[in-house]
């Protein structure tokens, strides 16, 4: 068995412990700057369009199978237009594909979902990703701004706007999550303003 002299040891035990301390003051410097990029908005309301709808019962048939999505607080249609206005119930996290499925799964699909929030400080920019309370939204076709108050957004994947809106939105980014709305197994929303 090798021995080492008791001044190498410490030193070495010194080092080892200096070594650490460095990892452990960058790890907390990345998780700060992870948690200052989380940005803050409360969603609180959508305006949905439904299309293929051809009647009444088809308009009743949406408006029910939106009411009953466990997030949705109410719902007011507009059957002229085909849209919905949902409120979302306070400190709720809104899922929009569970809104998408709800129109799918009444036998329509949705051809534009703009969302309402309050923003306090968000930094946006074109073609970059922004966590907002836990979810991520990757932002296209918008200047670098900050914002502030009450916005609008519109979702602009696959299944929240029509085939030629989404292909016009395609041409802006290189970016894999846009077809497959994931990136690195995280739901990714794309929106623009």
């Amino acid at each position: 068995m090798y021995k080492l002299p008791i001044g190498r040891l410490l030193y070495a035990i010194a080092i080892d412990h200096l070594s650490k301390n460095i990892f452990m003051k960058k790890i907390s410097g990345i998780i700060a700057i992870l948690f200052s990029l989380q940005a803050t908005a409360q969603i609180n309301k959508a305006t949905l369009q439904a299309s293929g709808l051809t009647c009444a019962m088809c308009s009743k048939a949406v408006y029910k199978a939106l009411s009953a999505v466990p997030f949705v607080a109410g719902v007011q249609s507009n059957i002229e237009a085909s849209t919905y206005e949902l409120s979302f119930k306070p400190g709720s996290k809104p899922d929009f594909d569970a809104l998408s499925k709800a129109v799918t799964n009444a036998g329509f699909s949705v051809s534009m979902l703009k969302v309402t929030a309050k923003f306090n400080d968000v930094k946006v920019q074109n073609n970059a990703h922004v966590t907002i309370n836990n979810q991520l939204f990757h932002f296209l076709d918008v200047t670098p701004q900050t914002l502030q108050g009450e916005k609008t957004f519109s979702l602009i994947d696959k299944n929240f706007v029509t085939a030629k809106t989404h292909k016009k939105y395609d041409k802006m980014t290189t970016m894999a999550c846009y077809e497959s709305g994931k990136m690195d197994g995280q739901r990714v929303y794309h929106v623009t303003l």
